[in-house]
Order: structure tokens, then sequence, then C-alpha cells
């Protein structure tokens, strides 16, 4: 690869052999690779991350038992060492001026032709022959020769037209090109986003401005135009036979929600005016507002009349309900949100119509796509969790029982999938409760239908019920175990109203009315006995309960144990409602 001539070929032929041996390089083992990348001239760096994107990104498993967590802890028991990827990362961020470089791809303007106005439905048309940027290159490269060598034939007419066409197609090339590269460089910057030196990765992000650069592309690139997406929703590290602008607007928003989540850079997603707006709401509020808000540094955030959230909430609140560009959206502006609930944030958002369109979506759209339908309630759970505006108008846009019917219907149809939300509520009410000398808190609490439904404790036990119910150890899975922390909540919240024996009971009478006795409890048993295993070592996992539902994870913890004591007298213990001929407390299926 040192030599220009062979690059593209050699290039070519290692993505081909790790496509299909689906095997690592290490990239540490690779003789003065430092000096080679810093080699490259940008076209052929952006080309090296089709390599890259192997090399940094975990295999994909490929066989579904192999993705529950039961698994994965004891693959970690059995490998506590970094993975391949891991280190690869690491030799990565060690290569002076690497992440700077791909900023300056990830951002590079495209110089477009006057002549190639369509490209983006030429871009459609190429694809369906041109597979990948190396082959574009070639192909590029042949133009041009050929271009150079009909301007010194003859000017017959078909000769001129034969220029003009090799004069147009480079100039289309040239922005496919910078497409497809992007796609690339972006699902680089993404997997390090995501690695354990993530906090190292956007330092540097934001210090060669990776966000404004992105939010100056947006209109003219990015989604300078809406493209109807029918693609299934892929998973990170799943390939994709998309067409290169649909890759490119998903890889753009994984982006996003790689960076916002869970960090204080989520910040530089808006200008300075929206900024001032969040202090704005905050002093109004009369709240402090965030530290993270006050840190951010204002010479990195986005330029211009509006910030890249602003921009990603309008082209959102434009693409049909039930496109799966829309799941990106939500999932992004959702990472947005996660964390340490922010009164701000959620307000920023609402004054822009965001519940409203979300219920839209929800109730009146005939959206039927399970996997956008996901998005829109773990989004609108962000949005409501303890904020009394956002259920005041949530009960002003659901304003019939058909519509209340319609949404809680959306809800029941798939558990797994908004359980979020429900959580949000229940936590909310909880938090709504104690605030009972606000006179805004209390005309809601009476007036709110959705607040009405879970205030009743025949509601929540069917919930309980069911969440217990559709989850085990053996089928944990990342995507399912919210469910058992949703169904925590309920039982932590009940244990601070000293009603834990009640709800106890209620799960012990409805399981024998389902003529199985023990069955449910025992699942739970066993269901919480794996979540003091998993949790207790993971800092970040407990991290994120607390902060999502602020209740400290002491608690948490302390809730666990008092469920899973032995003693058979305890009335806030698990075995003491389970009939000792059910019993089947001993099997230990954590080690299966």
């Amino acid at each position: 690869m040192t030599n220009k001539k062979t690059f593209l070929q050699t290039a070519t032929l290692i993505e081909d052999i790790l496509g299909v041996k689906k095997a690592m390089i290490q990239l540490e083992g690779i003789a003065n690779l430092s000096g080679l990348v810093q080699s490259f001239d940008q076209q052929q760096l952006a080309n090296f991350c089709r390599i890259l994107s192997v090399t940094v990104s975990e295999p994909d498993v490929g066989n579904d038992e192999k993705h529950t967590l039961l698994a994965k802890n004891a693959q970690q028991k059995q490998d506590s060492s970094l993975s391949c990827a891991e280190v690869n990362q690491v030799t990565l961020l060690n290569i002076p001026g690497f992440i700077e470089r791909l900023c300056k791809l990830a951002t590079r303007k495209v110089s477009e032709a006057t002549g190639a106005s369509n490209f983006l439905q030429e871009v459609e048309d190429w694809y369906t022959w041109l597979d990948n940027a190396l082959v574009l290159d070639a192909l590029m490269q042949m133009a041009m020769e050929q271009a150079e060598h009909t301007s010194t034939e003859s000017s017959d007419e078909s000769s001129l037209a034969t220029s003009t066409l090799m004069h147009r197609l480079p100039q289309s090339m040239k922005i496919v090109h910078e497409i497809m590269y992007k796609v690339e460089v972006l699902y680089v910057l993404c997997v390090l986003l995501m690695g354990s030196h993530r906090n190292q990765v956007h330092k540097m992000l934001a210090e060669f401005r990776l966000i404004p650069g992105l939010n100056n592309l947006f209109d003219k690139l990015i989604w300078r135009k809406y493209t109807l997406s029918n693609h299934v929703v892929h998973g990170q590290n799943e390939n994709c036979d998309c067409s290169p602008e649909i890759s490119f607007k998903i890889q753009f928003l994984r982006l996003l929600q790689s960076f916002s989540d869970h960090h204080e850079n989520k910040y530089l997603l808006l200008n300075s005016q929206e900024l001032n707006e969040l202090s704005a709401i905050s002093l109004k509020a009369n709240i402090p507002e965030v530290e993270a808000l006050v840190n951010t540094d204002r010479s990195l955030v986005c330029d211009g009349k509006k910030g890249l959230l602003t921009r990603l909430l309008t082209v959102m609140k434009k693409e049909p309900p039930d496109s799966s560009f829309r799941f990106w959206q939500a999932r992004a502006v959702e990472s947005f949100l996660r964390g340490a609930t922010s009164y701000a944030d959620q307000m920023f958002l609402l004054k822009r119509g965001l519940l409203e369109n979300m219920l839209f979506c929800i109730i009146d759209s005939g959206c039927k796509s399970k996997d956008v339908l996901q998005s829109y309630f773990d989004l609108l759970g962000e949005l409501m969790k303890f904020n009394i505006d956002a259920f005041k108008r949530f009960n002003i846009y659901v304003s019939t029982d058909n519509k209340f019917q319609t949404f809680m219907s959306q809800i029941n149809s798939s558990l797994i999938d908004s359980n979020m939300l429900v959580r949000c509520i229940i936590l909310s009410l909880d938090h709504f409760e104690t605030q009972t000398e606000d006179r805004k808190v209390v005309e809601v609490l009476s007036e709110c239908c959705l607040l009405s439904y879970l205030a009743k404790v025949e509601n929540r036990l069917s919930f309980l019920f069911r969440l217990v119910n559709i989850i085990n150890v053996q089928t944990l899975t990342q995507e399912n175990v919210s469910c058992l922390n949703t169904s925590l909540v309920v039982l932590m919240l009940a244990r601070r109203r000293g009603k834990l024996p009640f709800y106890l009971k209620a799960l012990r009478e409805k399981e024998h009315a389902e003529k199985f006795p023990g069955c449910l409890l025992n699942n739970f048993h066993n269901l919480l006995r794996f979540w003091q295993r998993h949790y207790l070592n993971r800092d970040k996992d407990s991290t994120c309960l607390e902060n999502s539902s602020c209740i400290p994870f002491s608690y948490w913890n302390e809730t666990v144990s008092v469920l899973l004591r032995s003693d058979r007298t305890s009335l806030c213990a698990i075995a003491s409602y389970i009939d000792e001929p059910f019993m089947d407390l001993d099997m230990d299926l954590l080690e299966c």
C-alpha cells in the first residue's frame, strides 16, 4: 500500500480477504503502521477506512444464544483481556494526527459541478453496478483518461458529445466518492466513540470541530433531499445493502447518537443562541443550570442560525412516520436527553413541538413498524420524565377516550418495546405525588388520563405481572433486560410506601389463578439473582440506572437483597410467597 499504483488493488484484496475469512488483523503487529498511515493522502486514508471498519469492530456473533447476557457474562469471565478490536482501536488512537484527519475527511465540503445537479438520482443509478468506492476510484481514473484522450481527437459532433459526457461523469463520481468515503469515516469514528477510550475520542472530536463541520454540511449534502427509505433497520456491525445516500444518512445519525449519549459534549450540537435559550429556561423555572452546559466551550459549538440538533428535529418532523430514518432520528434525539434528567433540555424540545409529533406518530399515523414505534416510546419516556408540563401537553393532545385507548393499545402490543415509557410514567407519578403543594402539579394529577391510569394499583400490577412473565434468565439480552429493571422500579416504589408485601401477595394470587403456582415467583427470584451478579460488577450500568431513575443505586441493591432473603418469615422476601412443594430456589440456572 506504499505504492500509489498498487494501492487500490491491494486495498481491495485486503477487504475481500477480511470479508471472506472473517479474520481480524492485529494492527499493532504491522511494521511502521503509523508511518504508513501518515504517508496516505486523504483519498487513500478514506479508502483505508474500509479496512479499518473491520479491524476495529467486534465480530458479529451470528448466534442469538451468544447474544444473551448470560452468555456474554460467561465469555467475559473466561477472557478478561482486551479483544483484538479494542487493541486495534488503541493502536489507531496512538497514530499522530489520525483522528484530526478523519474529522477533516468527515467535514470536507463537496465541489459540485453545474451539470450534475441531480446527482443523488445518479448515485442510485451508479450504485446498481458500482459496489464500493475502490472500484469507483479505478472507474473515475479511466473516465478522466478517456476525457483527455477524446479532447485530442477530431471535433465532430459525436466526439464533442462524448467529451461533454466524460466531463460530467468525473464530477458526479467525485460527489459519489465523497458520500461513500464519509460513510466509512463516520463508521470508524462511531466505533471509536463507543470504545473503552470514549472520553479521549470525545475530547479530540470536540477539539477538531467535528460537530460544527457536520452542521455546515447538513443542508448541502447530508439531508439536501428527502429519500424514501424502506430498508430494514440494521445493527451497528451488520452488513447493509442500502444505497450510498441512505447509508450516509444512517451512519451520520448513528454518530450523533453515540456522540450525545451520556456525555456532557452533547451541548456542542447547539449554537450559542440555543445555549442561551437553555439558560433562560432554567432561569425562568428558578432552577440551576446544568453543570455541563455551564462548562461548554462556546468556541466549539455549532455556527449559523441553527444547531445540528435543531436541524435534525426539522427533518425528522417532515419524515414519514414509519420511515426507518425515523428510528435513527429518534434514537439520536433520545440520546441527547439520556442521563440525569434536565428540565431545560426537555423544554427546549417541547417548545419545538416534539411531543405532539411523537403522539401523532404513535396514535394517528398508523405506523406499524415495531422498531420505529419502540424508538418513539423511548424518546417519549425521556421527554416526559418528571416534567409536569409534558404531561399537561400530553393530556391536551390525547383529548378523547378513543385516542387514549389507541395509545394504550400501542403500549400493550409489545411491552418489551414500551416498558421504558411505562417506567417513566410510574417514576413521574411517584415524583409528582410528593409535590402536592404545587397548584399546577395538583391540577395535572387530577386531570391527566395517563397518570390516573397508572395511579390505579390494579393497572400497575397488570404491568408487573407481564414484565416478569415475558423474560427469564436464559433469554435476557441487552434489549429486554429493561423489563427486569422496570419491574424492580415498581417494587422499589411499593417498598418505599410499605406496600411491598401487598404486591408480592398479588403476584402469588395471580400465578395461582393462572394455574401455575410458583412459576412466576421462582422465575423472578432467579432473575434477581442474575441481576445481582450482572450489575454489582458494572459501575457504568449501575450509574445509568441511578441517573435514569433518580433512585440511588444503593436502594436498588438493597431492595434486591430484601427480595432475595431466604428467611421465609420475612413478608418482603419472595421465598415467603412460594409454597414449599413448588420451591425451586436451589436450582443454579446462572451457571448454565
